[in-house]
């Protein structure tokens, strides 16, 4: 291996398990596209099989970077703000199991308890970090922090319809609980502290994700019914989507940098819960939003695999921050 190649390893970024998180909510709202308009599920198995092959790719790279350079990892993991990221391998392996359930329903629920097991460790390693003797400031604080409590959200989408009822409430409880917090403090910080540094101005779309994942997994634990508390999660998302949009322009003009991959699993996440709110309730509105959604997810996913292409080909990505 030459010297660049030990170079890119070592400054491999776990923020790349959040290529995995987009190309896997990709799959997820193909497959709602599909259902929402009667066709086969022959697009979004393809991309199933990509997501995979991702997932097994960064996966097995990022195993080497632990072996071969333990201290950059443990640094990554004392790192104030791609600590919030190490769930994002948990979380990619609950949308697997969740894309794969109508599939391969055996894998499917192997590959949930996996990620169930590995989201509860991370969840309390991130927050016991969070409220440990180190040291925090405002400065530290994105909507990154959301991603712990979003993978603990996910888990019901699934879990529940496997009949793992009681083990989704607990996750749901979780994940529904630090969402309402980090809310609190996230807005408390991007109202009255420094903007958000450059780099990071992506993570806003994050705010989009846990009341879109939030509302499919209510659907999910409520029998499908569409409830008060259904119409405010969903609604919610809405607004945040609206806030992230009058945001966007100023956010595509930035340098890349692989945070621009938090624009891709909200949007998902948004456009799914648009199409199962459409079905369970025949709007067409809802419909027309979500297919709409599909597409505009789809010109991002195609512009990140783009520019992170460049990116990777250019050495920008495996640089020391």
């Amino acid at each position: 291996m030459s010297e660049q190649s030990h170079s890119a390893l070592e400054h491999f970024p776990i923020t790349f398990f959040t290529t995995v998180m987009g190309v896997a909510g990709l799959t997820l709202a193909l497959h709602a596209a599909e259902q929402a308009l009667g066709l086969s599920d022959a697009i979004s198995t393809v991309a199933l099989a990509a997501t995979v092959a991702l997932f097994l790719v960064v996966l097995l790279t990022y195993a080497a970077k632990v072996v071969r350079y333990p201290a950059a990892v443990a640094a990554e993991w004392h790192h104030p703000v791609k600590l919030a990221f190490f769930p994002a391998v948990s979380i990619s392996l609950l949308l697997m199991a969740t894309a794969m359930l109508g599939r391969f329903p055996g894998i499917a629920q192997g590959m949930w308890l996996l990620g169930i097991g590995l989201q509860a460790v991370l969840t309390l390693a991130v927050v016991s970090g969070w409220i440990s003797s180190r040291a925090f400031v405002h400065g530290h604080l994105s909507p990154a922090w959301f991603i712990p409590a979003v993978g603990n959200v996910i888990v019901p989408i699934a879990g529940a319809q496997m009949g793992y009822v009681e083990i989704s409430w607990f996750f749901m409880s979780v994940g529904l609980i630090f969402w309402v917090v980090l809310l609190t403090l996230v807005m408390n910080r991007l109202i009255f502290h420094d903007p958000l540094p450059g780099r990071l101005q992506p993570t806003l779309v994050i705010l989009i994700a846990p009341p879109a994942v939030g509302f499919l997994a209510w659907l999910q634990l409520n029998g499908g019914v569409i409830d008060p508390m259904a119409r405010i999660l969903l609604n919610g998302a809405y607004l945040f989507t609206l806030i992230v949009a009058v945001q966007l322009p100023r956010i595509l003009r930035l340098p890349f940098a692989m945070s621009f991959w938090a624009l891709s699993f909200p949007i998902a996440a948004v456009t799914i819960a648009s199409l199962v709110y459409a079905g369970a309730t025949g709007s067409r509105f809802h419909q027309m939003l979500g297919l709409a959604l599909v597409a505009v997810l789809a010109v991002i996913i195609a512009g990140l695999v783009i520019r992170t292409s460049r990116a990777v080909a250019a050495g920008a990505v495996f640089q020391p921050e």
